[in-house]
């Protein structure tokens, strides 16, 4: 697959999944729910998630263009699955369900799962291999806000 078709197919896939979990959380964070949550004193302003997201997952199509060049392997579309549906599902399990350990349990998987991407594929990937680490850095984040709301709610 020549690496500008995986961009823009890796492109269309990841704002898609990003519309999807924006269809799939209701409200969200416009919600009373989750207004009146306690949240982490280091909840950056609605408006950064948006951008936040958009970026990473600019820079994950990148990666996955280039990965998907290395590595067309039954594992790497596996493994790209299970990340689009957990990316996917969270949003579902927290805004709209309000499954607050569910989330977190489901950030979790995501999280190490996109550490895996990063360290499994750094080989073959060589520098490329820093195009998911925004990511893994937001996951972290991520992650540490679901946390503090399922410890302080």
């Amino acid at each position: 697959m020549k690496f500008y078709k995986g961009l823009v197919l890796f492109i269309v896939i990841n704002f898609g999944a990003l519309a999807i979990g924006t269809l799939l959380m209701n409200e969200g964070p416009r919600s009373e729910w989750y207004i009146n949550l306690n949240q982490a004193p280091w909840t950056p302003h609605g408006w950064v998630f948006g951008l936040a997201w958009s970026s990473i997952m600019l820079l994950f199509s990148i990666y996955m263009a280039y990965l998907i060049q290395t590595d067309r392997s039954q594992k790497v579309i596996l493994l790209f699955s299970l990340q689009f549906a957990l990316n996917v599902f969270w949003n579902y399990l927290f805004f709209n369900q309000h499954f607050i350990i569910l989330g977190l349990l489901n950030i979790l998987f995501l999280t190490l799962l996109m550490f895996y991407f990063l360290v499994a594929y750094k080989h073959s990937l060589k520098n490329k291999t820093f195009y998911v680490l925004p990511y893994c850095i937001w996951l972290l984040l991520a992650t540490s806000l679901n946390l503090y709301i399922a410890l302080y709610n």
